[in-house]
């Protein structure tokens, strides 16, 4: 009786979930975002009368802000900004800082209206998620703020027709993602920075002093001694870069040289594996008690003494081998990516991942320790990794069924919901990608490298990869980790949104094969390009569309959107990401009654509580 009392206060909870999760796009209502517009229009003039006659802020309905002039929300029934589009309105007054409670705007035109004193010197703080910024044809003075260059989202930047004095900030030349960039009939002076992207001279066209490609070269003149000066350094210095030039290539080639030598010293690249012969008879500590003792002899005896032909997979925390026990046991053998931790820290962080466990992630066997090597034994996955299976080397093959996508996307949200939320101690991934997800026999998803990250040098992590522009796996990184370099619950959601974009989309975190042959973005930036578009259900991958589950796709890819949003307070957690993912599969029965109660071990009391605090936390309360 009890039971059927639980389950049936569980369907209503999650069906009000649901309901506020996917109808709301996670935030009911936000009260900055009023604010925010609110403050635009006390701050500036308006003798058109636009704003006076559209912008009525005692109306009080759900999404009413949606149906200002002007004013686009990512969803019609909520009060948050997507952009902002004021052009050719009369306004009047400087740049309106209020603009900067409208946290999830991704585009703001301003053009063609009357505003007047310099851009705001902090101006990346108020609009640092924009990815179009139009605010030609004002009377804008002062010089153009360097920091500009922290809004590293922009596709767009329209500074034309205006009145802005000095040079163009080089800092600018940053802006990897533009694509246009206009400042044309300006006052600016002094040389263009360099853009890696096709610009034209009408782009800087009718500025007085400005030179240099397109324009016409920059002209060296004799009026003073200190051109001259200024040239011998320049010549000076490009002659030392050319020593230093010849001097590093000539060592870099040295160094390529040598490695080729030991290269071809130890042809299979296992020469540290042949190394271990005089600890063979190390043992392997292991978790389970069905488990077969090891020996590091029966690893390196399954491997083939860790063949390359034997990896199966390699990643930022180390490569993955096959093994095969005399006995026919299928195993995958982790070799850990070089670690500074003592062999009694590391043996201690091991322990604890071992009693971690659960469906969804990947049985951690055991573990070895020898010499500077350490060595983490699974169980084998059959079907390998879901970026395999997604994105096979083969184009030939057979893509995935929509219930196959599904079933891996809710029982991956699954594991990783119990590692934020039920795990003791809680568990952040920091590594998630379509890499770490592996596939069993049945395509049950498994999580792996899950405790990992902590074993990491801070140098091996994607953080300190975001941070030098390394590709690697960008493409699941979190935006945030550029500024705080702190790994967050949210990033983790962040990361699981972007292989939820995979599943649906079938595309490439770094790489749309869809996309224009012009955009160079990733595939978070090629969704917000669409969704700005009104055109988000082209993102769906074609395979899957008209089987008769068009609008579970849908709702499926609104999940995966609302887990990439810009700023990290604006995602759902975890567990909320799983209870919508599993609302959108429930006709599949992919999950029992038992697993349903999942994310609570301790009772309806603190079960109720449990939901009734995400309510809480989706209402903005």
């Amino acid at each position: 009786m009890i039971m059927v009392m639980r389950s049936q206060i569980f369907a209503v909870l999650v069906s009000v979930l649901v309901w506020l999760l996917l109808g709301c796009s996670l935030s009911y209502a936000s009260q900055e975002d009023i604010d925010c517009l609110r403050s635009i229009k006390d701050s500036l003039e308006d003798s058109l009368g636009y704003l006076n006659s559209s912008w009525n802020f005692d109306n009080t309905t759900e999404g009413f802000i949606c149906r200002f002039t002007g004013i686009d929300c990512w969803h019609p029934d909520e009060n948050r900004v997507l952009n902002i589009r004021l052009a050719d309105m009369g306004l009047k007054g400087v740049f309106p800082q209020g603009i900067v409670k409208c946290k999830s705007i991704t585009g703001l035109d301003l053009s063609s209206n009357k505003l007047y004193g310099p851009i705001p010197s902090n101006i990346s703080q108020i609009i640092h998620y924009v990815t179009s910024l139009d605010l030609s044809s004002n009377n804008f003075s002062g010089e153009i703020p360097p920091a500009l260059a922290n809004c590293s989202f922009l596709n767009i930047l329209k500074l034309d027709y205006n009145s802005l004095t000095g040079s163009i900030p080089p800092v600018l030349s940053l802006l990897n993602r533009i694509k246009t960039f206009s400042v044309s009939n300006n006052l600016l002076s002094g040389p263009i920075p360099y853009f890696n992207v096709s610009l034209t001279a009408e782009d800087f066209a009718h500025n007085p002093g400005l030179c240099g490609k397109p324009l016409d070269p920059c002209q060296s003149t004799s009026k003073g001694p200190k051109t001259g000066i200024i040239a011998g350094a320049a010549v000076a210095g490009v002659t030392v870069a050319a020593i230093g030039v010849a001097i590093g290539m000539f060592f870099y080639y040295r160094r390529v040289s040598v490695m080729r030598k030991k290269k071809d010293d130890d042809p299979e690249g296992n020469k540290w594996a042949k190394s271990l012969k005089g600890d063979k008879g190390i043992k392997v500590s292991l978790f389970e008690k069905g488990v077969s003792k090891m020996r590091l002899n029966d690893l390196l005896k399954a491997t083939n003494s860790f063949s390359k032909n034997n990896i199966i997979g390699s990643g930022r925390t180390g490569t993955m081998y096959k093994g095969v026990l005399e006995d026919g046991t299928s195993l995958m053998i982790k070799r850990l990516q070089d670690s500074q931790h003592s062999d009694k820290e590391f043996t201690s962080e091991m322990a604890t991942l071992g009693n971690v466990k659960h469906r969804n992630l990947v049985p951690l066997l055991g573990f070895c320790v020898a010499k500077k090597e350490r060595l983490i034994v699974y169980r084998y996955m059959a079907n390998g990794t879901l970026n395999d299976n997604l994105h096979p080397v083969d184009d030939a093959n057979k893509a995935m069924e929509w219930s196959i996508r599904l079933k891996i996307g809710i029982g991956a949200a699954k594991g990783f919901a119990w590692l934020h939320h039920n795990c003791n101690p809680r568990i952040l991934h920091r590594n998630i990608s379509s890499k770490c997800i592996l596939l069993d026999a049945d395509f049950e998803p498994k999580i792996s490298d899950f405790g990992l990250a902590r074993l990491m040098n801070p140098i091996d992590t994607h953080l300190s990869t975001f941070v030098n522009g390394e590709f690697g796996d960008l493409g699941y990184v979190a935006p945030e980790y550029a500024r705080t370099l702190v790994a967050t619950p949210k990033g983790d959601v962040y990361s699981f949104g972007v292989v939820l974009l995979e599943l649906v989309t079938g595309e490439k975190p770094t790489h749309v094969s869809k996309a224009p042959e012009s955009f160079k973005g990733s595939l978070v930036e090629w969704i917000t390009q669409l969704s700005n578009d009104g055109k988000l259900h082209d993102a769906i991958d074609t395979s899957l569309l008209g089987k008769g589950v068009d609008n579970e796709l849908f709702q499926f890819l609104k999940v995966a959107c609302n887990c990439v949003l810009p700023p990290p307070k604006e995602r759902p957690t975890m567990f909320e990401v799983y209870q919508l993912l599993r609302a959108i599969g429930e006709r599949y029965k992919f999950t029992t009654e038992e697993e349903i109660l999942m994310p609570s071990d301790t009772g309806d009391a603190d079960y109720l509580e449990e939901l009734i605090v995400a309510r809480e936390v989706i209402e903005g309360q």
